[in-house]
């Protein structure tokens, strides 16, 4: 067999390539020690990533191999190529838990249910193939930037995943637009053409005869591209090749191998070209639907073979593309009416009742014009796309039924549905385009405030918040009264985000739009019974009317969801109004419980997005409880949600409070300034946010003129919660400054609201307030009091500060021996949590009363990482394997394998040790 035949079947022979190689060998190593790896391949077309794809299914001995290779035609087809993915497995997902078994049956069409959450459909994905990995696993991707959205999603929470499962993963994708950066967080090498004498060594196995110097400029003109350097052996003339005529300079190397892969095409007998862009437009494999479209349009099964002897199709059953780019170039190049008629064949081919959604894509394909029956039937699959959660296929078929719609108010109708499927999926640039498109044809009050919604919502996405209370007031205008509901819905959206702006609106106030919320509140139909609606009607009258009008609608809000009441919806970030409430409240245990029960609930859902801002929450009252460790347990997991659902919060700014209270310093100032970027987005309270973290940061160095400027920057300001949480640390910096106007102003604000909240933590506050500003036994009393109220509360942190401000005063009276006694308990709480600046305050002032501390050294369980420690607490709780990977969106063998690093770090060997090893109680499980 010549050279020529032997490359067109199995594709250039590897040279050089050492740097991939080895990475590809590292891969397998590790998936045959039983761990889980990913590669990601990245370049140009035709730069050899598909060749290193074969190298490593040739190297994967011992591995279960399986490929995909997704189809440019059907990228807009929701879980596509995941099903084509997973079909082999599938009589295995009644080893799923149920919400995974769910979300996938319904993701994949298999059964009828409500949407499936994407992140569901990662984990499930994730368990699936980790429970087929029986024998070691190697998934090979191919074009992954062909990959329809919903699969791409859910390869990518699969791969980041990755952690003891036996199964490898190699993607490639093409450099350029293509790339919609799921993939950039992993672990990515981008492929380079070949070096000079390995680029001419790959040449010297061309067919035809290459002059010397010819050869070196074709390597400079390709950059080394193995597929360049062989395919333009035979795309150029032989006198070219000789160096009798030039080359084309510079080389155009794309256009020359498509106008090369076309040419070959071209040169096939007409039957043969048909058979060829039927192949190219439905998946590898799929030869049922090509013979069926085929025999439609008259075609013999031997029309193959003149593409195989022309070395387009490899010699392998069924027919595949040689290279992608020639199933690319082809389909790219065929002619309109060429496709239209393919498209028609395989809509015939396509049964209409199990294969509804690409049959309705291929009619499409084959129309032209306006069509309104066509239309309907795109809308008609679209609905069926969105009942499994695929909403870029749901956005795409809308958007191709506007396309061929007649009537503009239904052409706008189905193109605002489009964008907020878009929404969905999580594409604000494509939401955009369709919004652009339908506001030519927007008539009608409904249609423009449903517009108005959706743009906001795109700022939202963009976390630029300042022009979205406007935008929807302005909404809320257009409607008028027509749907006291929807005015309703659009107001409390109005609400959360100008509570987030504070006063970094443009357009609009904070005072304006809850003063729109209570008025519109009084005309909505339910008016008492939702959960979220009672709280943030509460919101709006805390913004509005004043605190004491708000405090009472607050308490009578989370006494209702206390008791019960709806929480609302998992894929709204509920849990920051929730703890803007709490917080206004000082009601740190009704804010703990209720956000327990939003994270259970988003766990439950995969409302990553929704369950990633609960944690926040849930880190706050950690640090308010001392619980620094656990805090940052939290907001690492944040960080790995923030890198799947691609929100760009994540990283050092949530961390504002916990640097503060460590004292690190540069990284606390790293994270302030981010907070001055993100102010300039219209995130207001961030910014107060980052003023109370240095109040405390400045607090616990002692500096007390730097703290009370930052504390009155948040005092003046007054938002919701950190608004009430700053007086009493600015009572502090102002009577350690000298400054009685301001500690009298404070304190009258907290007298003021602090017997309205009436919890512990309130008076426990005002107690402290009072403390600081008193003299003599009345200071010692209210000292006391506030320790006694705030023991009531989940409030370690607060009572190790009220305690040291209590010990200070002692010691100040000259009572050395009572003030060791408040002192050393501040300073051994402080240690414990890591607070470092105020543990040293507290080491100083013992110092002052005769008595010594020593740090306590750190002990073992400190070594933990973020996630070994969580999973260590979920096994102290008494979790099982099992359980515990359905929390955290892992697989089983990957808390395994993290149990197994707690047990050598903490020098143990069961699991019922492990509570007292991190210093928690619990049930535990004998392991």
């Amino acid at each position: 067999m010549a050279w020529n035949d032997v490359h067109r079947a199995s594709g250039p022979p590897m040279v050089g390539r050492h740097t991939e190689r080895a990475a590809i060998g590292r891969l397998l190593d590790a998936v045959r020690d039983g761990l889980g790896a990913v590669l990601v391949l990245t370049g140009e077309a035709g730069i050899g990533k598909t060749r290193l794809l074969e190298y490593a299914a040739e190297q994967a001995t011992e591995l279960h191999v399986i490929r995909l290779i997704p189809v440019e035609a059907e990228t807009g087809l929701g879980f596509s190529a995941l099903h084509r993915l997973l079909r082999p497995f599938l009589n295995r997902t009644d080893r799923l838990p149920g919400p995974q078994r769910a979300a996938l049956d319904t993701a994949l069409g298999l059964v009828s249910g409500p949407p499936a959450d994407r992140y569901l459909v990662g984990l499930a994905t994730l368990t699936l193939l980790s429970d087929a990995a029986e024998q070691p696993l190697l998934l090979l991707v191919d074009d992954a930037h062909w990959l329809d959205r919903e699969s791409a999603e859910a390869l990518a929470f699969t791969a980041r995943r990755l952690h003891a499962d036996s199964l490898g993963v190699i993607i490639a994708l093409r450099d350029g637009p293509e790339d919609n950066g799921l993939f950039e967080a992993l672990s990515a090498h981008r492929v380079t053409g070949l070096p000079e004498t390995e680029a001419k060594a790959l040449l010297s196995f061309a067919t035809r005869r290459v002059d010397t110097a010819v050869a070196e400029r074709i390597v400079v003109g390709t950059g080394g591209n193995p597929l360049a350097l062989l395919e333009l052996t035979d795309a150029l003339a032989t006198e070219q090749l000789a160096g009798i005529a030039p080359l084309p300079d510079p080389l155009p190397v794309s256009r020359l191998l498509e106008g090369h892969f076309r040419r070959l095409v071209h040169a096939m007998p007409p039957d043969t070209t048909t058979l060829l862009l039927l192949l190219a437009t439905v998946p590898a494999g799929d030869t049922a639907t090509v013979w069926r479209a085929a025999g439609r349009l008259g075609l013999s099964a031997r029309a193959v073979q003149p593409a195989i002897a022309a070395g387009i199709l490899g010699r392998d059953t069924p027919p595949a593309f040689r290279h992608p780019l020639i199933r690319s170039t082809l389909y790219a190049g065929a002619r309109p009416e060429e496709l239209r008629r393919a498209h028609a064949a395989l809509a015939a081919a396509c049964d209409p009742v199990h294969d509804a959604d690409r049959r309705a894509w291929h009619r499409a394909e084959a129309t032209e014009g306006l069509d309104d029956a066509v239309a309907d039937a795109l809308e008609g699959v679209s609905e069926r796309a969105r009942s499994r959660g695929g909403y870029s296929q749901q956005a795409l078929f809308l958007s191709r039924a506007a396309a061929f719609t007649k009537a503009p108010t239904t052409r706008a109708e189905r193109l605002l549905d489009a964008a907020q499927a878009h929404l969905m999926s999580g594409d604000p640039s494509a939401a955009q385009t369709a919004l652009d498109l339908a506001a030519y044809d927007i008539r009608g009050p409904v249609l423009g405030a449903r517009e108005l919604r959706i743009r906001a919502t795109v700022q939202m996405f963009r976390i630029a918040v300042a022009d979205v209370p406007a935008m929807l007031m302005d909404a809320v205008t257009r409607l008028g009264p027509q749907d006291p509901g929807l005015s309703w819905e659009l107001l409390c959206e109005a609400l959360h985000a100008v509570l987030v702006a504070h006063d970094c609106t443009h357009g609009t106030s904070p005072a304006e739009v809850a003063a729109a919320a209570v008025a519109a509140r009084q005309h909505t139909a339910d008016a008492s019974v939702d959960g979220r609606a009672l709280l943030m009607e509460a919101l709006a009258r805390r913004v509005a009317d004043g605190y004491e009008s708000g405090a009472p609608a607050l308490r009578t809000a989370l006494n209702g969801l206390r008791r019960g009441g709806a929480i609302g919806d998992a894929n709204s970030p509920f849990a920051v109004m929730l703890a803007m409430a709490c917080d206004d409240l000082w009601e740190v245990q009704a804010g703990r419980d209720l956000a327990d029960r939003l994270a259970s609930a988003d766990r439950g859902t995969g409302a990553l997005y929704a369950l990633g801002m609960t944690l926040l929450v849930q880190a706050h009252y950690d640090l308010l409880d001392g619980r620094f460790r656990e805090a940052e347990v939290r907001y690492a997991e944040f960080d790995d949600i923030a890198a799947d659902t691609g929100f760009p919060g994540g990283g050092d700014i949530n961390r504002l409070h916990l640097f503060a209270l460590t004292g690190r310093q540069e990284e606390l100032r790293s994270a302030v300034r981010r907070t001055a970027e993100m102010r300039s987005l219209g995130h207001g309270v961030l910014h107060l946010l980052a003023q109370q973290a240095l109040t405390l940061f400045e607090l616990g160095q002692g500096r007390y003129r730097q703290a009370l400027k930052h504390a009155r920057t948040v005092f003046e300001q007054d938002p919701p919660a950190c608004g009430n949480l700053i007086l009493t640390p600015l009572v502090e910096a102002c009577v350690r400054t000298g400054d009685r106007a301001g500690a009298s102003e404070a304190l009258t604000r907290l007298e003021e609201r602090a017997p309205l909240a009436a919890t512990p933590w309130a008076l426990g506050s005002l107690a402290l307030g009072r403390a600081l500003t008193a003299d003599g036994d009345d200071a010692e009393k209210l000292y006391q009091e506030s320790l006694d109220l705030l023991d009531q509360s989940p409030l370690a942190l607060e009572r190790a500060r009220a305690r040291l401000l209590f010990g200070e005063w002692l010691r100040r009276g000259k009572r050395r021996s009572d003030a060791r006694t408040q002192l050393r308990a501040a300073y051994e709480s402080f240690d414990a949590f890591g607070a470092l600046p105020y543990a040293e305050r507290a080491r100083l002032e013992l110092l002052a009363t005769g008595a010594t501390a020593r740090r306590r050294s750190e002990e073992t369980r400190f070594d933990l990482t973020p996630r070994e420690r969580q999973v260590a607490s979920m096994a102290a709780a008494g979790l099982t394997n099992a359980e515990i990977a359905t929390r955290l969106f892992v697989t089983a063998s990957t808390v395994e394998f993290h149990l197994s690093r707690v047990f050598r770090k903490l020098g143990i060997t069961s699991r019922k040790r492990i509570p007292h090893a991190i210093g928690e109680q619990g049930p535990a499980t004998e392991g």
